[in-house]
């Protein structure tokens, strides 16, 4: 039976190279599909991983009706055996429903990847959603790592190296930039709510404050 299928984790966990490698594995075997995804790293139109794998895909706009889009390829002879959708977080609930359609009405397989939550710890529109209708919920088995060696399970933004916990749900932005810049790092729970990234630990480890103090 075909399935609407949610991979979900934190950012820096594998979801877009998973992607194109289910992507490679199925072409390999003579299935083409259709690749939706959003706002990804490489500019508009593209799926990429940061391994530096990247593969064209169609740009899912807000206005964008995905089961319309799949219906007229097939209709005008186009072979579509599978969906794959990246950035699954940003899109709109309703583009959600028609991922579900595609599944229903067209007996496909949909293979969604995203993240569940954003950097203030809620839910994307676009993922709880997903977690309402997906026939599966698969969570990557790549675990990302806080700077703390800890399993990372949350996505912080940062400015200026500083975690911060207001400003709009989605800026784009990717983990390991530099620090006086917009960007993301992934932290274990007790560091994002202590607001600790991997730089305010390394200046409080520098800081005279907390060097040891000797007597005498």
């Amino acid at each position: 039976m075909p399935e609407l299928v949610f991979f979900s984790g934190t950012m820096d966990c594998g979801k877009s190279t998973l992607a194109l490698q289910i992507a490679h594995n199925r072409s390999t075997r003579g299935l083409q599909s259709v690749i939706f995804t959003r706002e990804d790293r490489a500019g508009t139109g593209k799926l990429s991983s940061r391994l530096g794998l990247v593969t064209d895909a169609v740009e899912a706009a807000p206005d964008l009706d995905l089961y319309a889009f799949v219906v007229d390829r097939m209709s005008r002879g186009g072979k579509v055996d599978y969906v794959i959708l990246d950035e699954a977080q940003f899109l709109l609930p309703e583009q959600i429903d028609q991922l579900a359609r595609i599944v229903d009405d067209l007996d496909l397989d949909v293979f969604a990847f995203g993240i569940t939550t954003d950097f203030r710890t809620t839910l994307f529109p676009g993922s709880q959603r997903l977690i309402e209708l997906a026939d599966r919920i698969e969570a990557l088995q790549v675990e990302a790592m806080c700077w703390c060696g800890a399993r990372a399970t949350h996505n912080a933004r940062t400015v200026d190296g500083d975690m911060v916990v207001e400003g709009e749900q989605v800026l784009v932005g990717d983990v390991g930039v530099a620090e006086e810049a917009l960007g993301y790092e992934v932290l274990c729970r007790r560091h994002h709510r202590r607001r600790m990234t991997s730089a305010t630990a390394r200046a409080a480890a520098l800081s005279p404050d907390v060097l040891p103090v000797t007597s005498g």
